[in-house]
């Protein structure tokens, strides 16, 4: 019998916070650029390098019901996934207003503040959710080898200077998403 949607999902199917799961060949290039920042001595907090395609299912849906007006009985299902989105009252008819809200609690559990997508460079291992920080000038290594030192502000991953840094391994920031850095910036 499936089990109804609600906060209970939120800890199935765990993001991996490991650079070790990240794919090749940003796996290598994000090492390397947290190599440079833990030289530098920044502050690195990592939350999110490969999201399971289950997570990103249930993420997806869970939004569309809470926020974009999803009827929750048009979700389709995904193998492996046991999730009943509709909700029903007392006298066994659907209760939408239940359903969305038992979504919207996945969508507070999950921390989601943008419309997450099905197929994401999460789900490919190709982006990690990281927040960066330090005080003072950061002088650190470009891919190249060659140090820079970064006296601008903020002193954190929103800094384009550091994005700079990052791009030269690889490791490309999305300006919108403030932990968000990718292989390509998506």
């Amino acid at each position: 019998m499936p089990t109804l949607s609600g906060s209970s999902w939120v800890n199935q199917f765990p993001n991996s916070s490991s650079p070790d799961d990240l794919t090749e060949p940003f796996r290598a290039n994000a090492k390397n650029f947290l190599a440079a920042l833990n030289t530098a001595g920044a502050s690195v907090s990592i939350s999110s390098t490969l999201r399971p395609a289950k997570r990103a299912f249930l993420m997806h849906y869970s939004y569309k019901i809470a926020k974009s007006g999803l009827d929750p009985s048009a979700a389709p299902a995904m193998a492996g996934v046991d999730i009943n989105w509709v909700h029903t009252g007392a006298n066994g008819k659907p209760d939408i207003t239940a359903s969305r809200k038992a979504a919207n609690d996945m969508v507070s559990g999950y921390g989601i503040v943008y419309a997450p997508a099905l197929t994401s460079r999460h789900t490919e291992g190709k982006a990690i959710d990281m927040d960066i920080s330090w005080s003072g000038e950061l002088t650190i290594a470009k891919a190249d080898g060659k140090s820079v030192t970064i006296k601008s502000s903020p002193r954190t991953g929103a800094n384009t200077d550091l994005q700079t840094v990052g791009a030269s391994y690889g490791v490309h920031k999305l300006a919108t998403d403030p932990p968000h850095w990718s292989s390509d910036g998506h």
